[in-house]
């Protein structure tokens, strides 16, 4: 009785909090941390003027996270500036931000932290090496973002390799991607969004949900994929913000890890050809610079992607793709609530269950950290638009800090996506082609409305309004 009594106590010091919670308060600490340490030093002077800051205003804490640089044939010269004298602080900062972040979770989710530090370290390590790689000139030009050299670094290791014992607890890929995505949300501000006005709300608020359950029907009544989750996965994917989405919906849907490293791979590959070939069709179709941004901005999945297209073929047209994109993205809790309540009602529903418990059910699906992603959402936009000087230091903290942090954690999560995925498993899928034909379907029909929208919203209805 006594030894069982031990035993109750330690297994009760272990619990902790659910990671989705755990991530919530880290990301929402992230965000407090950047905003209190810009407004302590803040400028004493014209702290209200743009032109002076057009970035927001400088925050010390950008000195303790970078990544590193470009580079043509040497990779070591990304550990250089610019005028080639080594620059290692911010980069070890940004792998010491990786651990920190990942020993706070295993501490708050009752882990060993002993157990994490050492796969946390090279965890840390692996993700340094695929921003390196990210890096390189030509890789850079064509905009093949962290996502896809993370991925295959950790198939690489994961498949080939294996994955050594005592590395196994640092494999928190899905709370490090969560992580980022609650802090990704001191980003998405209100008052973005709602500056190009009904043009911009109805082409991704209507097409997103048209192409979303269309495609996800076609992949299962259709192609008959039996996965339903991998589906869904990839419409959301495909229709509403890439990986992002796949993230969110996928843990309202339950999808396998192999299946989210499928869907992410798919989308980083077609995202690569769309931002190449987009802006040239556009030019050469004769399309209203405008309206193309909103096409692109619709369409390609990248944030960074659609930025590179969008101003390809000019400014305006870069700052409407861009803030159409971002429309999407601010999208994601309420697509993911809907995934949660449509499995909970009628993919995993229990016939023998009690009526009236499907919004019960739909919430303990839903995932809890979309909530702080609204959170710092809603906290940074109510703080930005209270001013020149309000916004100025909402942008100078999230530029200098978060937007930084959150990029080395998504990158080391797909990482560790990448090492757990067993190729395997995916083996049988990706031979059948449907997972890629759904995808190039569904981009297909994404394309057609996005474009038709479009061009009724900014081309037509609207026009006089967006040229304002």
């Amino acid at each position: 009785m006594h030894d069982d009594g031990m035993a109750g106590g330690r297994a009760a010091r272990r619990q902790g909090l659910h990671e989705d919670v755990a991530a919530i308060v880290i990301g929402l600490a992230a965000v407090l941390l950047a905003l209190a340490v810009t407004w302590a030093a803040r400028p004493a002077e014209d702290a209200a003027s743009r032109e002076g800051y057009p970035k927001g205003w400088p925050t010390p804490l950008a000195a303790t996270v970078g990544t590193p640089g470009s580079w043509t044939d040497r990779p070591l010269a990304s550990f250089t500036d610019s005028s080639g004298r080594l620059a290692l602080g911010p980069i070890l900062g940004g792998m010491g931000w990786v651990v920190l972040v990942g020993g706070l979770g295993a501490v708050l989710t009752g882990s060993s932290l002993r157990r994490f530090l050492p796969g946390g370290l090279v965890l840390a390590a692996l993700a340094c090496l695929a921003l390196v790689l990210t890096g390189q000139k030509q890789v850079k030009d064509y905009h093949v973002e962290y996502p896809l050299w993370a991925l295959a670094m950790g198939l690489l290791v994961g498949n080939l390799a294996g994955v050594p014992r005592w590395f196994a607890p640092a494999l928190v890929g899905e709370f490090f991607i969560k992580t980022g995505l609650v802090i990704f949300g001191a980003e998405v501000l209100v008052s973005r969004l709602v500056a190009l006005g009904p043009p911009g709300l109805m082409t991704a608020g209507i097409v997103t949900p048209i192409v979303l359950v269309t495609t996800y029907l076609f992949g299962v009544h259709v192609l008959r994929i039996p996965s339903r989750s991998l589906c869904m996965t990839l419409s959301a994917d495909m229709s509403v913000c890439g990986v992002s989405a796949a993230i969110a919906t996928g843990a309202a849907c339950r999808a396998k890890k192999e299946e989210i490293s499928l869907t992410i791979g798919l989308s980083l590959f077609f995202t690569v050809i769309m931002m190449v070939a987009m802006p040239p069709v556009i030019r050469q179709a004769g399309i209203d610079p405008i309206v193309g941004g909103a096409w692109i901005g619709g369409t390609i999945d990248a944030t960074g992607a659609v930025i590179a297209a969008g101003e390809s073929i000019g400014k305006e047209a870069g700052e409407v793709a861009a803030t159409v994109k971002m429309i999407q993205n601010s999208m994601i809790g309420f697509i993911a609530f809907a995934v949660a309540a449509y499995w909970a009602g009628w993919i995993d529903r229990d016939p023998t269950a009690p009526r009236g418990t499907l919004a019960s059910e739909a919430w303990r699906r839903f995932p809890r950290f979309i909530l702080g992603f609204l959170a710092t959402s809603l906290l940074c936009s109510g703080l930005h638009v209270l001013g020149v000087a309000e916004a100025l230091w909402v942008e100078g903290a999230t530029a200098g800090f978060t937007a930084k942090l959150r990029g080395w954690l998504f990158c080391t999560g797909f990482v560790c996506m990448g090492l757990q995925t067993n190729f395997r498993a995916l083996a049988p899928v990706l031979a059948s082609g449907r997972p890629a034909l759904l995808y190039v379907a569904g981009q297909c029909l994404n394309l057609t409305l996005t474009l038709a929208m479009a061009s009724l919203t900014f081309g037509w209805l609207f026009r006089a309004a967006v040229e304002r």
